[in-house]
């Protein structure tokens, strides 16, 4: 069963579990949203339609139908939340806090049930579940810092933990990076983050490069990302496991949007903004969401377990400058429109 199918990674995975012959269940919100996800999948040739809960993350059970019917549910996938900058604190915990909640009880309520995989984030990752429920000032300062997006995947990270053990369910979390299209076709609707910037590129607005030699903002297919998440129920060393996922080898912020600039053939900026100097100027200057800077780090993260669980099943990395030239290729010739 897979929470969140309607949405980007959530399409994907439900694709590529249909591939490998998985019988697919899909928790949607409408029948409008599910005969749309049926609609894309047909057009992948992914047939027949994965069957199919109603869900409402307001109802007290999240879903008013017969849970019974999907006692057979082995695997349960949350991509289920809400993506984007400028939501408020109360916002943002109700569609990426309050749902985990709300799938970790259902989940708990599946006889047959192996594992419940999470799609956490490579920069919240890893946090403490000793720490739920957070204190109102603990909230209030993450949420300050961090901004309504990012502080509610990390309270998520950790409330995920804590009530999945609380309630004896198995899980698995995945930490991806920014998520990037199809590696063979480019394919991707996705257009906010690391997308935004390559469109500036493509319409030669972008004044001056974000970062320096150091900043990283990592990528991963969306196809690798499926196939590695359906790898977690079947590893038995994977159960209360965290696994970051991205492409090590991604170049360095301005060389990554230099490398998509020269193959769009368009003028790449000579300037270089600093990471801290574009924290200091005023948004009306960066035209960027101030929550969108937490992401431009030098930071790395603890890949290894990751790569040695793919390297086990046999999945590699496909080669990111490929992959990234493609999704440039796609996004552009859809003009950045989903």
């Amino acid at each position: 069963m897979v929470f969140g199918a309607t949405g980007f990674v959530g399409r994907h995975l439900v694709l590529a579990l249909g591939r490998a012959g998985v019988r697919v269940g899909t928790a949607t919100r409408s029948g409008e949203s599910y005969r749309r996800l049926a609609a894309w999948l047909a057009g992948h040739g992914h047939h027949p339609a994965p069957a199919d809960l109603r869900v409402d993350f307001g109802a007290p059970a999240l879903t008013r139908d017969d849970v019974t019917a999907w006692d057979d549910v082995t695997e349960v996938y949350n991509c289920a939340g809400a993506y984007r900058f400028g939501m408020t604190a109360e916002e943002a915990r109700r569609a990426n806090v309050e749902s985990v909640r709300a799938v970790v009880a259902l989940a708990a309520r599946l006889p047959r049930l192996r594992r419940l995989v999470h799609v956490s984030g490579y920069r919240v990752g890893g946090q403490d579940p000793a720490l739920i429920p957070w204190s109102d000032e603990r909230r209030r300062r993450v949420y300050r810092a961090l901004g309504a997006y990012e502080a509610s995947k990390v309270e998520a990270d950790a409330m995920l933990r804590a009530v999945a053990d609380q309630a004896g369910v198995p899980w698995s979390v995945v930490n991806p990076s920014s998520v990037i299209g199809d590696s063979v076709t480019g394919e991707s609707d996705q257009l906010l983050g690391l997308a935004s910037s390559v469109e500036e590129i493509w319409r030669g607005a972008m004044p001056a490069l974000p970062g320096g030699a150091r900043t990283f903002v990592p990528v991963v297919t969306v196809d690798h990302l499926a196939r590695f998440m359906m790898l977690l129920p079947v590893d038995a060393a994977a159960e209360r496991g965290s696994y970051w996922v991205l492409d090590d080898d991604t170049p360095a912020l301005p060389d990554l949007l230099t490398l998509i600039a020269r193959h769009y053939g368009v003028k790449v900026p000579r300037a270089r903004v600093p990471v801290p100097l574009l924290r200091r100027l005023p948004r009306r200057i960066t035209r960027t969401d101030p929550e969108t800077l937490t992401f431009l780090s030098s930071d790395r993260y603890p890949t290894g377990p990751a790569n040695a669980l793919a390297a086990r099943h046999g999945l590699t990395m496909p080669d990111v400058t490929t992959s990234l030239l493609r999704w440039a290729d796609h996004l552009a010739a859809h003009h950045f429109t989903a």
